[in-house]
């Protein structure tokens, strides 16, 4: 599949790395010259402060792993594992949201699943070995791409939606039965990929069955039908009317005996032994085209991969740890630039349009949470309906202050 084409709908995400974000900023050209160091030492004590806020997160988040984590190499002492597992559940689930991931409700997952996969594979599923599946997503766009069929004979153009990031969290059933040592019942899988196609969501889950299609049955069924028919009526044909007189002749239904000399038995032995080679011909085709796909689907599966189990929240922590950054430095930057900006539905217009038309972003801009950081550091005050944001000098200060607050005895 060659890639032609691709548009971003409107997001949470914002799409660039906080130092850029930085940058940007300063680019615009609205803060004095004089400022512009004063700014970057300001973010640069903002990432440190939200930084130490989400090392607390993260470790709270690795306790409450510890009893679920499948390739832990240290002991378990089996304290409060039940209430630790609801915990890390909980935990996860208010990370994803500050990386501003989308939780995908039944329906969606269930809509996703019936559409047409564009790997040309058919999966099957067994929802009973789970107790329970979340899926996130983040990053929804549309894509074009070109599809070959009939062997690279004919190109045509599919449209589909596709997921940057897609997390998965599933815990096994008690009933589970499997071969896989990691599999066991009660345990728990989480894992990230990035670059999923909506259709091909199912593809992502443990146990799955690959089956064939409709079209790939009729590939191999139809020229293995025809050539056996060929095979029977001319290859094998004699020996078939002698195995077949001979089984009228022991079951009474014919009085006419067959003789079975050398020559016949030789005859009937080969044309056996053809049959037989045919239909284990036609086997190997089959179990050589379903190799095919899976090979396909573990190709797939290897370069859409990004991390497993612990490793996932490790970088869950540092994707929301960013976004929070972005937002604040963000809100802080307008509300100190342009002081006309009074409300939080103004900075969220205001931000939306100047990512929009500066840097063909759109984006659903979370000015709550910008505006919930900067109140809750003191670094913006809220007077009546009028939000203001606190110079850059004293904003440095308060969040020095905060800093060496951390680490008091």
């Amino acid at each position: 599949m060659d890639l032609k084409h691709r548009s971003r709908s409107r997001l949470r995400f914002v799409p660039f790395r906080k130092r850029d974000i930085v940058e940007m900023c300063l680019a615009n050209g609205e803060l004095p010259a004089t400022e512009q160091t004063k700014f970057r030492e300001m973010c640069s004590l903002l990432q440190s402060v939200v930084h130490f806020e989400y090392h607390e997160k993260l470790e709270a988040l690795k306790d409450s792993y510890a009893s679920l984590n499948p390739d832990q190499d240290t002991r378990k002492i089996g304290l409060n594992d039940d209430e630790a597992a609801e915990d890390f559940v909980e935990g996860l689930d208010e990370i994803l949201n500050k990386a501003n991931y989308e939780k995908l409700s039944e329906k969606e997952i269930g809509l996703a699943m019936k559409e047409a996969s564009l790997f040309k594979l058919r999966l099957h599923i067994d929802f009973e070995n789970f107790e329970e599946i979340l899926l996130f997503s983040r990053g929804e766009s549309t894509r074009t791409e070109e599809v070959k069929g009939l062997y690279g004979l004919h190109k045509r153009q599919i449209s589909f939606v596709n997921f940057d990031r897609v997390v998965i969290y599933i815990k096994f059933s008690s009933k589970i039965v499997s071969r896989h040592p990691n599999e066991k019942p009660g345990s728990t899988m989480l894992k990230m990929f990035q670059d999923v196609p909506r259709a091909d969501i199912e593809m992502l889950l443990p146990n799955t069955r690959l089956g064939m299609r409709l079209m790939d049955k009729l590939l191999i069924g139809v020229p293995a039908l025809i050539g056996g028919g060929a095979i029977l009526t001319t290859k094998i044909g004699t020996s078939m009317i002698l195995l077949g007189a001979l089984l009228g002749f022991w079951m009474g239904v014919t009085a006419e005996p067959v003789e079975l000399d050398k020559a016949t038995i030789f005859a009937l032995v080969a044309g056996m032994g053809g049959l037989g080679s045919y239909i284990w011909k036609q086997f190997i085709n089959f179990k050589n085209r379903k190799l095919t796909f899976m090979q396909s689907l573990t190709e797939s599966l290897y370069f859409k991969n990004l991390d497993n189990n612990a490793g996932v929240f490790h970088r869950l922590i540092d994707d929301a740890e960013e976004e929070e950054c972005k937002e604040a430095i963000l809100g802080y930057y307008f509300l100190l630039v342009r002081p006309q900006l009074e409300s939080a539905a103004q900075l969220d217009v205001a931000i939306e349009e100047w990512l929009s038309e500066k840097w063909d972003c759109e984006i659903d801009f979370e000015v709550e949470d910008a505006l919930g950081k900067l109140l809750t550091l003191g670094l913006v005050s809220n007077t009546g309906d009028s939000l203001n944001a606190v110079g850059i000098d004293t904003t440095c200060e308060l969040l020095d202050e905060r800093w060496d607050g951390y680490f008091s005895y």
